[in-house]
């Protein structure tokens, strides 16, 4: 019972640096195109498009939603937000590297912003959870949006400001998400990229609050 208990808080609390699984050298084997659409997973990008990083708990259904959003060139599941290098799927689980699971977007911001996908975001999922979502627990499901440049940064921080006012205003908690400059991300494994294009009717635990999100307009 000791041991249960010891594991369940080591995956609600993220390691201290000597905590930490020390990882590899090497990226781990992924995909090279995207399942869907074809396009290469890692690049080379066309000019002209962005970047964004998003943790909304599994990234299973996180993925699926955004690669069907107009204007998204392409996506990918990994892990971000931890200390260990190059982690695999088991060790992520473990609590042990630190990492949220997340999903890189890569879009056109000419037809759709920023703006637009944190709306997105705010309303998938539920931001005031902490250390789960739904019934997925652990520090790897923690909500989280990992920003590129300033004005990603400014933009983000502004939308939780609005959402924590929307969901204030009907009697909801406050928001856990976790909002920093976008660290490394490490691509998962090639069975977790766009599973429920391959596993169509898999697991996904995306549930939003109902409540809608005004988002600032930005980039």
């Amino acid at each position: 019972m000791f041991f249960l208990s010891d594991m369940l808080n080591k995956k609600l609390k993220l390691p201290k640096p000597g905590e930490a699984l020390p990882g590899r050298e090497k990226p781990i084997p992924t995909a090279e195109t995207h399942f869907v659409s074809g396009r290469p997973l890692k690049g080379p990008y066309p000019d002209g498009l962005e970047t964004a990083l998003f943790g909304m708990g599994c990234f299973w259904g996180a993925e699926r939603l955004f690669w069907q959003t107009e204007g998204v060139w392409v996506t990918a599941s990994g892990y971000a937000g931890g200390l260990t290098a190059n982690p695999t799927y088991q060790e992520t689980c473990t609590g042990l590297t630190g990492h949220a699971e997340v999903v890189l977007v890569v879009f056109d911001p000419k037809v759709v912003s920023y703006s637009d996908l944190l709306k997105i975001f705010w309303e998938a999922h539920d931001p005031t959870q902490g250390m789960r979502q739904g019934n997925d627990v652990g520090t790897t499901y923690r909500s989280a949006i990992f920003t590129f440049g300033e004005a990603q940064h400014q933009a983000a921080l502004a939308s939780r400001d609005a959402y924590q006012a929307a969901l204030a205003a009907t009697g909801r908690g406050k928001i856990t998400t976790e909002i920093a400059p976008a660290p490394e991300f490490y691509f998962a494994e090639a069975e977790h990229q766009q599973y429920l294009a391959k596993n169509p009717d898999g697991y996904c635990g995306l549930k939003g609050t109902g409540v809608a999100c005004a988002v600032p307009v930005s980039a």
